[in-house]
């Protein structure tokens, strides 16, 4: 007996509150732009500058006993992580240190690095600092920028994809709900104030990846039922097709999830906050390709007639009413 997370066969109607889930979805993407607005991102070193410090060590490398060394001068946002390599020597044991650019300058000073080297001595005997690098807050604020344009195209190509796959209609409501993916998580770090680095980018970059995934898979099956069931409407398509891929998005989901809470759970703090933007995206992303893209396309409207183009092409709709 195969386990399923939902019965093979549902008829849930997905279009009986659909001003209620697109009121909610409203609601949520006006809190979480006015908490941005308000209050801003954490942003983590990647974006604000700071000191980056290789270390190397004969001891093992244990990131717990690093950062309470260093927690006791109080510079804010640390970022550890060791480093591995299959070239290394088994006692050459490396590590990054990322420190928050201070509020009296870009780097730390010659002196805190010297005081730095003596705390993490006590941890790790002999250990040395194989280089020492700063990032100003002009590099940071070009990363800021080169992000946001790299989510921006991301956005625009799928616009463009979902365009010249289906219509333009099924572009629209795929595009609206990925800006509502990035914008929900965008607003929960802003809310929660989790930092905010470069591996965040990424993860917003997954999530529109997912999330499309998703849209697409839905919206293949409804331009198959739009063949297939000419005299019915839109809304009873729209439901028939989500029932009938919901099973595959569940499955996908909720495998997906069980990964990820793994990697919540037992990973660390280096990727806890990556970790934690895939958890919201995949979760976001599922309800948005259900309530969301489709509701949109519902909206929009269809226009069909397969009587001339089923047999020629399998992209494009016609301009005629059936």
């Amino acid at each position: 007996m195969r386990l399923r997370l939902v019965p093979k066969e549902t008829s849930f109607d997905f279009f009986k509150r659909a001003k209620l889930w697109l009121g909610i979805s409203a609601l949520m993407m006006v809190v979480g732009f006015a908490s941005f607005m308000w209050q801003g991102l954490n942003f983590g070193i990647d974006f604000r500058g700071g000191t980056t410090i290789r270390t190397e060590a004969t001891e093992f490398v244990d990131v717990g006993a690093y950062r309470d060394a260093l927690a006791v001068h109080e510079l804010g946002d640390v970022s550890i992580t060791e480093v591995f390599d299959p070239a290394f020597e088994e006692d050459q044991n490396v590590a990054m240190i990322r420190i928050q650019a201070q509020e009296d300058g870009e780097a730390i000073s010659g002196e805190m690095i010297e005081t730095l080297k003596a705390s993490l001595d006590a941890v790790a005997p002999g250990i040395k600092f194989v280089s020492v690098e700063s990032v100003g807050p002009k590099v940071s604020g070009e990363l800021i920028q080169t992000a946001v344009i790299a989510v921006m195209l991301a956005i625009a190509a799928v616009l463009v994809y979902i365009w010249l796959r289906f219509e333009w209609q099924f572009a629209l409501g795929a595009v609206a709900a990925l800006v509502h993916d990035v914008v929900l998580t965008i607003g929960v770090f802003s809310e929660l104030q989790i930092k905010f680095d470069l591996a965040i980018i990424a993860a917003l970059l997954t999530i529109v990846g997912y999330s499309l995934n998703d849209t697409v898979v839905v919206f293949d099956r409804v331009r198959e039922n739009l063949r297939r069931y000419k005299k019915k409407d839109l809304a009873e398509v729209l439901n028939i097709s989500i029932n009938e891929t919901l099973s595959r998005t569940m499955m996908t989901s909720v495998t997906t999830l069980l990964a990820l809470i793994s990697l919540y759970v037992l990973g660390g703090d280096v990727i806890r906050g990556f970790v934690f933007a895939m958890i919201w995206g995949v979760v976001v992303g599922t309800y948005s390709s259900v309530f969301v893209a489709s509701t949109i396309l519902l909206k929009l409207g269809v226009k069909r007639d397969w009587s001339k183009q089923a047999n020629t092409t399998g992209n494009q709709f016609s301009n005629i009413d059936a």
